[in-house]
This record gives C-alpha cells, structure tokens and sequence, in this order.
C-alpha cells in the first residue's frame, strides 16, 4: 500500500515537472536603440591678438554700455563710445544725465589713467534731441553742458545717437534734419578742434517724407553732406539691416534690405572722405523685430543646444556666418573672425578709417571678436 502511494506520488510529481519543462517561456524584447541625434560641433575660434597697434589714426572703437559688467581690455580698442547718457531740461536748461550708476562710468573711464593714448568719447541717446535742437539757446546750452563734462571727467569728445530724426513720435520732419545739423554745428564752435565729435550714421543719406497727397513736408534720418564739415568719423550702424531668413550686416549681399557695401556707398556718394568712415560690426545675430525682437549675442551663440542648432554655417555670398535650427531654418546671421577679417579687408582697401562694434559684453569670455576687429584693422 505504501509502495502504491509512493509511486502515484512520483507520477503525479514526474507529471508536473514535464509540463513545466514543456512550456516555453516568451523572452522580454529588446529596447529599440535610440535614434542618433546630429551634434553641432563645437566652435573653436582663434582669440589671439596678432597685430601691434599701427599710429596712423586707425579706429577700433568699442560700445560699452551702463549696463554691462566688464571693463574693456585695453590692448584690443583704440576708443571707447560709453552708452548711454541723455539730455534733459532743467529750470528751462538742457543738461547731462548719465544712464546707470556713476560708480559703472567711472569704473570704465579709469582705463585712461593706465592707458592714456585711449579715446573716451560720451555716447548720447534720448527722445528729447528733437525739442533740443529747436532753438539756438537750447543747442548752445547742451553744448556749453557738453564741454564742462568733457572737462571734469578727462574725456576726448562725444558721439551722437540719434535714431532718427524726422522719425518717430517724439519728431519732427519738417526741422529735425536741418536742426541736427545746427546741433553739430554748434558743437564744434563750442569744442573747437580739442574734442571729437562722432555720430552713429544710419544705412542712407536723408529722405523726403510727404503727406497724404505727395507733397513733401520735411525730411527723415541724416543729412549725410550737411554734417560731414563738422564730425571727425561717422559710425556706420552696418547691421540690423534686416532680419531672418536674411543677414542682418552682409558685406553684399541683394538679398537683404541692406548691406556694409550699399550703406558705405550713401556717404560716399554724398562727399565724404573714406578716411572719416567707421564700419560697424555687430556682436550679436538678430533673427526679428516682429511679433518679438530677438537679438543673439555672440557668447549665447556658442551656447546654443547643438542639438537643435548648427552654427558657422556659411554664406558665400553674404560672407557671413548664420546660425541654422536642425530642420534647415536660417534662424539667425551673425558675425566671427572669419567674417570679420573679409569685412576688415575690404575697408582697409576702401580706405575707411577703421572698425566699430556694438557691444562689448556680447562678446565671448576669450574675446574672440573683439580680438579679430582688431586684427583686421591693424594688419598692414
């Protein structure tokens, strides 16, 4: 009897085990690679200051602003445009206020104690030039504030930001063009030939504005010829000359609105001498204005997602660089070393006085574009 239930209990468990044996047992699947992603490679940019400083009056002008945080490296500028100061009225006065703190201006403005041979000019923005310019007691007292300025901080001159006269709604067509040009002549009987006087120049000469029924009631942006007799260099705004899908500051390039060639043609062509002309190199890229102003600045650049952005595209035509999302989309132009040293060249060969940018703090913590402005101005 026990033999019996011994053996049913080995069958019953022999049973068992085969059909565990038997059954197959479904292996887990294997996860499906990752797709492989395009990887913008890094930017290696030279940085390297190449060329000693040339005394014959050439121009590497940087833009330093109230707001940024770095003190200019002497070495790599000739000049220094400090942005921004304003006029305003005072008991019926015009006077000079300086955007930011004063601890930021003076910060800037002792690079002269060390490096005497820079050139520290005051920038000037503000709605209020229009209501400025109107009379002559009004141009001559901002140009008598002008000069006590210039004196108590040690500086060589200023530089005028107006954009634009005749446009916008704190303008006036029918005088702004005429009385800026009243301001600047006031400005160099007040300061002599001691200080300089310097204006940001837009992309072209002045232009008729007219009313409804065509006829003309003034004029808008910059009487390129009137001016010239009193500054000593115009700053050319060669870039925000258009916006993405096109470069906004191509050498030449039909496609955009603007471009370095074109704008340096409108002051050649109104008389003035290539000597007094400053190229202005940007260090940001803008992809738009509308429905949202985006600009780019050069060290963002660098540190964009490469994996949605390829950088240092190239345009031959444009000889600039612009930056590309992955699917193709130009999203912004901009400019390097590479650009740089082409735009360098052909002012040299025009014989333009040399090279401004906007803004210092855009650029890398190298200073990779600062360095090759100067390289392309200072090579033989």
């Amino acid at each position: 009897m026990k033999n019996s239930r011994f053996l049913a209990a080995i069958t019953v468990w022999l049973l068992a085990f085969s059909l565990v044996a038997c059954h197959t047992i479904e292996p887990e699947p294997e996860p499906e690679p990752e797709p492989v992603r395009e990887v913008d490679p890094p930017i290696n940019e030279p940085a390297v200051l190449l060329h000693e400083r040339i005394e014959d009056g050439r121009i590497v002008a940087a833009y330093v602003t109230y707001y940024g945080s770095q003190v200019p490296e002497a070495l790599s500028i000739t000049h220094i445009n400090y942005a921004f100061a304003e006029p305003y009225l005072e008991d019926g006065v015009y006077k000079i206020r300086l955007q930011g703190t004063l601890s930021r201006f003076e910060s800037v403005i002792a690079i002269k104690k060390l490096y005497p041979y820079i050139k520290i000019c005051l920038s000037f923005t503000g709605g209020i030039f229009s209501n400025l310019c109107k009379s002559e007691a009004n141009r001559k007292a901002f140009a008598d504030s002008c000069l006590v300025f210039l004196q108590k901080y040690n500086l060589d001159g200023i530089d005028l930001d107006w954009e634009y006269p005749g446009r916008g709604s704190a303008s006036d067509p029918s005088c702004d063009v005429d009385n800026y040009v009243l301001l600047v002549k006031q400005l160099r009987e007040t300061f002599g030939d001691k200080y300089i006087i310097s204006y940001a120049g837009y992309c072209i000469d002045k232009v008729k504005v007219t009313d409804e029924d065509g006829v003309q009631v003034g004029w808008r942006y910059i009487d390129i010829k009137a001016m010239d007799p009193y500054v000593d260099y115009v700053n050319i705004m060669t870039y925000e000359l258009d916006a993405a899908p096109k470069h906004h500051s191509a050498l030449n390039d039909p496609r955009a609105y603007k471009d370095c060639k074109r704008s340096v043609d409108a002051y050649l062509n109104a008389g003035v001498a290539p000597s007094k002309l400053v190229l202005g190199i940007p260090f940001f890229g803008r992809h738009s204005w509308n429905p949202e102003s985006i600009a780019v600045s050069y060290k963002k650049i660098l540190t964009l997602d490469p994996y949605q952005y390829r950088r240092n595209k190239w345009d031959e035509q444009a000889s600039c660089p612009y930056v590309e999302k992955m699917n193709g989309e130009f999203y912004c132009g901009y400019d390097n070393p590479r650009s740089i040293a082409i735009k360098g060249e052909w002012a040299r060969k025009l014989g333009l006085r040399g090279l401004m940018f906007w803004e210092y703090d855009q650029d890398d913590s190298r200073g990779t574009l600062r360095h090759a402005v100067w390289n392309a101005v200072m090579t033989q």
